[in-house]
């Protein structure tokens, strides 16, 4: 058919453009001009923060400076083609300029007042007369002083909870960020007030934080305190101030803070009726409240990168914008859709709105870094709604940098902030590059949207976090697709519970039952997730750690076309086998709305479009081109993802131990490495061990138990109650049937004995005392009899070390057995009064190490069982100095030969009497 030439349209590239696939579509040039301002004032902030104050001036000269040399520049004439490189250059130098200047006028408060001189006093000199044995005259440590202050809360008082160490459960202290108005100190005479304005951190004993709990910002109190140092690294604090005794109100807080605190308050009365797993997230979920959120929880949410959903960001803003505005790409076109337009508000008005929401919205969720970071950026969207110009999102970004650096330069340092900041630049840059890529293979619009933002996302952020945390999600991708559906009703649904809780509490409360569908979805996806064997992936630290992460994000950015199924290999803006040609339509293909157009195009610029006959078939795929790949080849690579995906997240231990030789076949006993505390497993059968101990780290007691392939446990002993042998019950019982948990007589500490009474009463498992002379079998090559302790332990053996269960056990056929002596924590007297009551012990061929390898040992005892192999379980860098070196020393003075977890990772222990042998498995280091 001949060509057929329609004169007058517009061009065929513009005009097509709607006709073709979004996958196909031109991407349009992002607006970049901001870039290098915002980029540079980050790096001068993040600079000048750590600058010594004396330098303070010099810096204040240089950026003004730097300002006069932008203005030259601005007034110099110049060639049109330079004119932008010199704006470019003009604006950084102004940018620089004007954050070195409030960076240095903002730190200021730091270094002014008495708070930084108290916190940092003198040392005082001592003569040498008054110093026994000394030399020369010497210097005491001051003594931190005790002063009255003014203050002004700045924001919610927060628990930080600390991992269970040693004999010690968990704890936590209270911290609350405020700023002094006037500092109190007594003296000789009469006493000394002076006015300041001094931004500190009251830290509070637990026996006080009941008063200073519900503080609530803009409060005004006084108080009692001690100054103390701020610590190296402290660039938002000049000291730290320890709280005696509670608050003296001055006055309340403003008018917003007590009506955001009432709204807090109120959605969790109506959470309060909820489990308490979905009662605790939902706050998070809502207004960025985790003070609720269980501890397991808080690390499941960690283990699947799923910790951005309690931190309250601009996902959440935009569910609300959303409401009011519709879609936020048409908000300012007739196509908008919300709430605005439904009611017939005008769009200026429609800002205006949508700014008071966004700030009633910062001010219930607090100014948190990412808060701050979504917060700017959709207020300059909606100054751009209201002067009826377009709205460009990268612009957007780079302008709310700037503004919220130049009002608050410590978020410079802020990890939350940069995070927020690169995984929205990920959206808006990557996110709908790699949308497109995936939709050219045909994959749904919705899927390919969400993964390619996930993607995005994780790819920009992942080097950043593995300076928080070593280690790498593998589900961190799935997961969030598999959340992304809850997020928007279980925000909106809990929204609207806390707007409605001041009016009807019994409403609110059903609307909190209604988000606690979508919130224990999520709850769902967390915790199985985090089960997965193969999560996590541990990781170098630091920043070679996140240097090489970002090269691997680069290497499988650049590997994942070849990867992902379908058109592979095809150009951008290159159709998929099928698909029409722009400039070879067939006429029955051609609708009119395709050449509408209300401008003739200039003359010189007119277009021909040739409509011709397509040849074949439009499903014939395109003729064969060199490096053109068969389909079984285009998905071989996904099937073979699809199939080491599952392999390395579950890592069953049949190929775990093909591939990483662990644990050795015939193993007779493993002691974990779990950290600072104790956990042993002797084997009964493949999948069954009795395990002695858990330690104080569930994740690390389940990691280890399931390495080894254990999923049945006949009795779990606890040597006794102390954290560092019990904590890491739960990663024990998940997943495995256990058949009974055996305990000491001594139920102290009666924190941790009830915490262990609940989890074992969940898992259905009893509760058994250990009584003295008891003998037990578990199988054919496992036996052992209880050695201690014989009854109530009395005063002569005072504490919970000395109720520590002490067996002897047999392991191994029964003719060349190993005798292995677990000691638990017993000290010295304990150690002494079994061996005095016996039975006669003997030799033994492992030894258990009492007390992690503590100096306290009975040296009797060890000469009578004489170990072969003496194993201590201990953590890295402890703070008790253990194992202590005395012991190792006079262990192999005996003839032991001496292994440590801290050193050696997990340790197994193979062979029989006659031939005994050890393999690791070691372990990166935990943070």
């Amino acid at each position: 058919m001949p060509a057929i030439t329609l004169p007058a349209i517009t061009p065929p590239t513009a005009a097509l453009r709607t006709a073709l696939p979004t996958a196909t579509r031109p991407l349009p040039a992002a607006d970049l001009r901001l870039l290098l301002p915002a980029v540079s004032a980050w790096a001068v902030t993040a600079a000048v923060l750590d600058s010594d104050p004396r330098r303070h001036p010099l810096l204040l000269l240089a950026a003004a400076l730097g300002a006069a040399l932008a203005l030259v520049l601005l007034a110099l004439p110049s060639r049109r083609r330079r004119q932008p490189v010199r704006l470019l250059l003009a604006a950084t130098l102004l940018t620089g300029a004007a954050t070195t200047t409030t960076t240095v006028l903002h730190t200021a408060d730091l270094h002014r007042g008495p708070l930084p001189a108290l916190a940092d006093p003198p040392a005082v000199p001592v003569p040498a007369s008054s110093v026994p044995d000394a030399s020369g005259p010497s210097d005491l440590p001051p003594v931190p002083p005790d002063v009255t202050v003014e203050l002004t809360v700045a924001g919610d008082p927060r628990s930080h909870n600390s991992p269970s160490r040693g004999t010690a459960a968990a704890s936590s202290v209270l911290t609350v960020a405020a700023v002094v108005d006037q500092v109190r100190q007594d003296g000789p005479g009469q006493p000394r007030t002076v006015t300041t304005r001094t931004p500190v951190t009251l830290m509070v004993r637990v026996q006080d934080a009941a008063a200073w709990q519900r503080l609530v910002p803009s409060t005004r109190l006084s108080a009692d305190v001690r100054v103390l140092p701020a610590g190296p690294g402290r660039y938002d604090t000049a000291a730290l101030l320890l709280a005696h005794g509670p608050p003296r109100l001055l006055a309340p807080p403003a008018l917003p803070q007590r009506v955001a605190a009432q709204l807090r308050d109120g959605l969790r009365a109506a959470c309060a009726q909820l489990p308490p797993d979905v009662g605790g997230l939902l706050p998070g979920l809502v207004v960025g409240d985790t003070s609720h959120i269980p501890d397991d929880l808080a690390d499941a949410f960690r283990a699947t990168d799923l910790g951005h959903l309690t931190a309250v960001s601009g996902g959440n803003l935009a569910i609300v914008l959303a409401v009011l505005l519709g879609v936020p790409g048409r908000s300012g076109t007739t196509e908008r859709g919300g709430l605005a337009r439904r009611l017939g508000i005008p769009l200026r008005t429609t800002a205006l709105l949508g700014t008071a929401l966004t700030l009633a919205f910062v001010t219930v969720c607090r100014p948190e870094p990412s808060v701050l970071r979504a917060a700017a950026t959709g207020l300059v969207g909606l100054l751009a709604l209201a002067c009826g110009r377009p709205r460009q999102a990268l612009p957007a970004l780079a302008g709310a940098v700037l503004v919220l650096l130049l009002w608050d330069p410590l978020l410079a340092r802020s990890f939350g902030f940069l995070l927020s900041v690169l995984a929205t630049s990920g959206l808006l840059t990557l996110g709908p590059r790699w949308t497109a890529a995936l939709l050219a293979r045909r994959w749904p619009h919705h899927l390919a949207a969400a993964a390619a933002a996930t993607a995005a996302a994780q790819a920009l952020c992942a080097p950043v976090t593995i300076l928080l945390a070593p280690r790498v999600s593998l589900i961190a991708i799935p997961c969030n697709l598999l959340a992304e559906a809850a997020v928007a009703p279980a925000t909106l649904l809990g929204f609207a519970a806390l707007v409605v809780d001041p009016v009807s509490h019994r409403a609110a409360a059903l609307l909190a039952d209604l988000a606690a569908v979508p919130t224990g979805w999520l709850l769902l996806v967390a915790r199985h997730g985090a089960d997965l064997p193969g999560a996590e992936l541990a990781w170098p630290a630091g920043l070679p750690g996140a240097a090489l992460l970002a090269g691997t994000v680069l290497a499988l950015v650049w590997a994942a076309p070849a990867l992902l199924p379908g058109s592979a290999g095809r150009r951008p803006g290159q159709l998929r086998p099928g698909q029409l040609r722009p400039d070879r339509l067939r006429l029955d293909h051609l609708r009119p709305d395709h050449f509408c157009s209300d401008r003739r195009p200039e003359p010189r610029r007119r277009a021909r479009l040739r409509l011709r006959l397509w040849s074949r078939h439009r499903r014939r795929p395109w003729p064969a081109q060199p490096g053109h790949r068969s389909p079984m080849l285009r998905w071989l690579p996904a099937v073979v993802c699809a199939l080491l995906l599952p392999i390395a997240l579950l890592r069953p231990p049949v190929l775990s131990r093909l591939a990483t030789g662990w644990p050795p076949p015939d193993w007779r006993l493993v002691l974990c490495d779990v950290g600072q505390g104790d956990m042993t497993v002797l084997p009964v059968a493949a999948d069954t061990a009795v395990v002695v101990d858990t330690g104080p780290d569930p994740k690390a007691a389940d990691t280890c138990l399931r390495e080894l392939g254990i999923t049945r446990i006949p009795i779990l002993i606890l040597s006794h109650f102390h954290a560092d042998h019990v904590e890491g019950l739960p990663g024990v019982l998940r997943g495995r049937r256990v058949g009974a948990v055996q305990t000491t007589t001594l139920d102290t500490p009666q924190g941790e004995q009830g915490r262990v009474a609940r989890w074992s009463a969940g898992a259905g498992a009893p509760l058994l005392r250990a009584r003295r002379g008891e003998r037990r079998t578990a199988g054919p090559q496992l036996s052992w009899e209880v050695l201690w302790p014989d009854g109530v332990p009395g005063p002569l053996f005072p504490g919970a070390n000395n109720a520590s269960i002490a067996v002897l056990a047999t392991v191994g056929p029964a003719a060349d057995a190993l005798r292995v002596a677990l000691l638990g924590d017993l000290e010295p007297p304990a150690q002494a009064e079994l061996l005095l009551r016996g039975p006669p012990l003997g030799p033994v061929h492992v030894l258990k190490v009492a007390h992690h390898g503590s100096a306290n040992q009975d040296w009797a005892l060890a000469a009578a069982l004489r170990p072969r192999l003496a194993l201590i379980s201990c953590g890295a860098g402890n703070p008790y100095g253990h194992p202590s070196a005395y012991t190792v020393d006079r262990l192999r003075a005996q003839g032991a030969t001496v292994l440590r977890t801290d050193r050696s990772g997990d340790i197994a222990v193979v062979g029989t009497g006659g031939s005994l042998a050890t393999a690791v498995h070691p372990h990166p280091p935990r943070q």
